[in-house]
């Protein structure tokens, strides 16, 4: 009975200790785990500062020297002379921290640190660098590693200036180091000294003027400047605001089009994510960034600042530049002119949904502030009433009557007005083709009427028309960046580019007229246009006679063609009548409307090679036209119609996710029926257009969100009762009735209501299951009592020395600490004789002295600005375990994006 006492005694004492770690698993997380890209940050382990695995190649190892932070939202920095005086390249950042014990790490560059050995409180009278510290790599809250392209590395040593890296390293609790440990976080840094043909750097835009009132739902932050050097090629984008921000966009600007670099929660893991588009940026275009900022809960007014309380808004591009013109650190502090973010595509004011658990980790513990707003996702209730987005007719769209004939095609120009391409008195009839598609009304003349209109799209006012005794069968419009107009006569079997300017001037003419042909100089009833706008070259969709995309350059030259694709890329099915086209600029993208074949392709539009298909029920078996919009990582518009092999389906338009093929929405119009929806278009804020060519009419459809809000007339100004910028953009598309999409999307939430019996089965079989149990463990319990009785005499004693050793190990822990794990002291050879270097010295430009002597905002704070401030905070059990960001090669710079 002693020894299995003492048996007993020896289990419970080991169950106890080591159940600490089994109910908080901050015991055996904190330092001590290694995770899938962190070492053990203890100090215990000896490490060699400097490795070369070759004459070429080498690593460095950088790690605060053994910190104990006294008191939260420290900042600590330490500078490492870079390792050689030529010049050499780092290839590779690999982090060595956990989130439970750095809240950020930020690595600089910079010819002279503000001291040169030890480590130094760099959050308050000293900074990191004496003069211009260049950001080259920024982690936070378990952020994955950031792999560089290949050929692709920071600069660093020779003629750089930059001879020392700066290691900044933020603590936000100091809850963590309640038992005293020292933290010797760091990276490693694997160089070369081997010449790469790329040099990377890092672009920060920042804004500093930002002001956000109290209560206000919406505040936006917008930074531009034109970029004035060698093209640069973003590789990767990372955002930062505090605890307000909803969301951060970054884009490049060319010729009024606006191509997103990247897009993102600033409440998610702030790693640097590979960029949403591959483009360059090159000198004249307009780099523009937006933080949406929320007022909401706040009782004062919040400014860019340091701490907490304040806020800012951040958005980093890492980008490569050739070797030899290279820059390693841009940046932009301008304000963006309201004239220009006018044009900022509508999914810049869409916020990111992010889960509950990382909304909580936002919560700053150390130095909680009163009006800091806890954001949380909105109750199931909230999110139905905040589903508006679904189109609805304008039914009182246009406020006159537009004297229309078949409408065929609908374009926009560069002011967003409302291009209509019609028939006039002409229609096309059973009669108006022979079977090999020559025109059989040729007598009748062409169209006298003017064919061309340009509609005001707000109140439908006819702006100008053109067009007149030039066309004999309209079909397809399309512009291109001098808002020329491109067009296509299936009668004349003829495309032509023409000036906007009322005149009708022929610029170029492709094909003869009235000559069918497969050739390349040749068209058989071409459909439709669509205008590169990088590049200008156009694509022509021909047609209905023959099954073909014609690629020519914008001086009319024969480039190439190509078939129809399918998802078997090795079996090639021809078009039925490719009858829409649309360019996806930001992917670099055409998509045809094949029609008859009740489908969407997509291909690249520099080679025709094969991309996707869309292909739905919902289509009936015709899709007559599309349109593109790049919001939320990509929207096709489409409207069906009724196909010839009778199969049924309503005749409706549609919004699709680009990325995912699912239906987001369906619409028709509400006061009349589609007939023949023809062509379809959508502006940059979101309203769509469709042309009837039976009902010779065109429908307008906007948000239902915006439809509840009817525009006023101010002075003859129209103007909206509610600001644009006071309003999120919904990202929430009403669900298809008939056709319920079963994959959601990103920023598009679908809630089904259950069924009433799905609510009643789930609670009535839990209860009478449970009533089973009880009834079974009461008639075992019976059968058992007395074997119970036995045991617990038997164990009676048993229960007295674990108590009696509970006991004494509970004192023990009270002398020795809570933990059960063994640490061993670490010498002070780090620690010691690298000591604290404190006192002032004098002030250097830095990042954060952008801040320090703007708007008497006061220094300190604003050296550790140079990145973070004290804004997101450790998730307690939230590791998130992203996959390390891979970024492909960098490909040969282009002469065009």
């Amino acid at each position: 009975m002693g020894v299995l006492g003492c048996c007993v005694l020896v289990f419970a004492l080991f169950f106890q200790c080591h159940s600490r770690s089994v109910q908080n698993p901050m015991f055996r997380f904190k330092r001590f785990q290694d995770n899938a890209w962190s070492d053990p940050n203890d100090c215990s382990r000896t490490r060699q500062p400097f490795v070369l695995s070759n004459p070429y190649n080498f690593s460095l190892d950088i790690r605060i020297p053994g910190v104990i932070p006294t008191e939260s939202d420290s900042y600590y920095c330490m500078a490492v002379p870079v390792p050689t005086s030529q010049e050499a390249y780092i290839v590779d950042f690999v982090p060595h921290a956990t989130m439970d014990t750095a809240h950020h790490m930020i690595l600089y560059g910079c010819k002279t640190p503000y001291a040169s050995q030890g480590y130094w409180d760099c959050g308050k009278e000293l900074g990191t660098c004496r003069d211009q510290a260049k950001i080259m790599y920024a982690w936070a809250r378990n952020a994955p590693p950031t792999k560089l392209p290949k050929d692709v590395g920071f600069k660093v040593g020779g003629e750089t200036r930059i001879n020392y890296f700066v290691l900044q390293i933020h603590y936000g609790d100091i809850k963590n180091f309640r038992d005293h440990h020292r933290d010797c976080s760091g990276l490693t840094l694997r160089m070369t000294s081997k010449r790469q043909p790329f040099i990377a750097g890092m672009y920060l835009m920042m804004s500093v003027d930002t002001v956000i009132p109290p209560g206000k739902k919406v505040t936006n932050a917008d930074i531009a400047c034109t970029y004035p050097s060698s093209p640069m090629y973003p590789f990767a984008f990372r955002t930062h605001t505090h605890s307000l921000g909803k969301v951060v966009s970054g884009y490049r600007v060319r010729n009024g089009q606006w191509t997103q670099i990247g897009r993102q929660s600033p409440l998610l893991p702030q790693a640097f994510y590979p960029v949403t588009n591959t483009i360059d940026v090159r000198n004249g275009d307009i780099l523009a960034a937006r933080c949406v900022f929320t007022g909401e809960g706040r009782t004062t007014i919040t400014q860019i600042g340091g701490t907490s309380g304040d806020e800012m808004c951040n958005f980093y591009i890492m980008y490569y530049m050739d070797n030899s013109r290279g820059e390693p650190y841009m940046n932009c502090r301008d304000d963006g002119s309201s004239e220009l973010f006018r044009n900022i595509p509508s999914e810049a004011n869409i916020p990111i949904p992010v889960s509950p658990d990382h909304m909580m980790s936002m919560k700053h513990e150390s130095a909680p502030h009163k009006d800091v707003v806890k954001l949380q996702e909105p109750k199931i209730e909230e999110e139905v009433l905040n589903q508006g987005a679904h189109l609805v007719e304008v039914s009182d769209w246009p406020e006159a009557e537009l004297q229309l004939g078949q409408v065929s095609g609908l374009a926009l120009n560069s002011n967003g007005d409302l291009i209509i391409f019609h028939r006039g008195d002409h229609r096309w009839g059973m009669n108006s083709f022979n079977f090999n598609g020559i025109y059989q009304q040729k007598d009748l003349g062409p169209i006298q009427q003017s064919t061309i209109m340009v509609v005001d799209p707000v109140k439908g006012k006819v702006l100008k028309a053109s067009g007149r005794n030039m066309f004999y069968m309209p079909h397809g419009i399309t512009t291109d960046m001098d808002d020329n107009y491109w067009v296509t006569d299936v009668a004349l079997h003829q495309v032509f580019k023409l000036s906007s300017d009322g005149k009708d001037r022929q610029l170029l003419v492709l094909g003869e007229a009235f000559e069918p042909g497969s050739d390349k100089k040749h068209f058989c009833q071409p459909t439709d246009v669509a205008v590169d706008p990088v590049t200008g070259n156009v694509y022509v969709s021909d047609g209905y006679c023959n099954s073909r995309i014609l690629k020519f350059s914008p001086e009319g030259k024969y480039i190439s063609h190509w078939g129809a694709g399918s998802l078997d890329r090795k079996r090639r099915v021809s078009f039925l009548i490719p009858h829409s086209l649309t360019f996806l600029p930001d992917k670099r993208e055409l998509c045809v409307a094949d029609r008859d074949h009740g489908r969407i392709q997509c291909f690249m539009a520099d080679t025709g090679e094969f991309v996707k298909e869309i292909k739905k029920e919902q289509f009936g078996g015709e899709v007559f036209a599309i349109a593109y919009s790049p919001v939320q990582g990509g929207l096709i518009y489409a409207v069906n119609g009724v196909p010839r092999d009778g199969q049924v389906a309503p005749l409706q338009g549609f919004v699709i996710n680009y990325s995912t093929k699912e239906i987001l929405d369906s619409f028709s119009p509400d006061t009349q029926e589609f007939k023949l929806p023809h062509d379809i278009v959508v502006t940059a804020d979101g309203s769509v257009f469709v042309g009837d060519a039976a009902s010779d009419s065109v429908i307008k459809f906007v948000q239902s969100a915006k439809a509840e809000h009817r525009s006023v007339k101010k002075g003859g100004i129209e103007v909206q009762e509610i600001e644009e910028t006071e309003t999120f953009v919904q990202a929430n598309l009403k669900p298809l009735p008939k056709f319920p999409a079963q994959h959601p999307v990103a920023a598009v939430q679908k809630i089904q209501e259950p069924s009433q019996k799905q609510h009643q089965q789930p609670l009535a079989a839990p209860e009478e299951k449970e009533t089973t149990k009880t009834k079974t463990a009461a008639n075992q319990s019976t059968q058992g009592v007395s074997t119970a009785i036995i045991t617990t005499l038997l164990l009676v004693p048993l229960v007295v020395v674990i108590a009696i050793g509970a006991f004494i190990r509970w004192k023990r822990g009270r002398m020795y600490g809570d933990d059960c794990q063994v640490k061993l002291e670490p010498s002070r050879s780090a620690g010691g004789i690298l000591g604290k270097i404190r006192g002032k010295a004098a002030g250097g430009l830095n990042l954060g002295n952008f801040f320090a002597t703007h708007k008497g905002y006061t220094r300190q704070g604003f050296d550790r600005l140079s990145t973070e401030g004290s804004d997101l905070e450790k998730d307690d059990e939230d590791g998130t375990d992203s996959e390390n960001e891979e970024y492909s090669a960098p490909p040969a710079p282009m002469s065009s994006s």
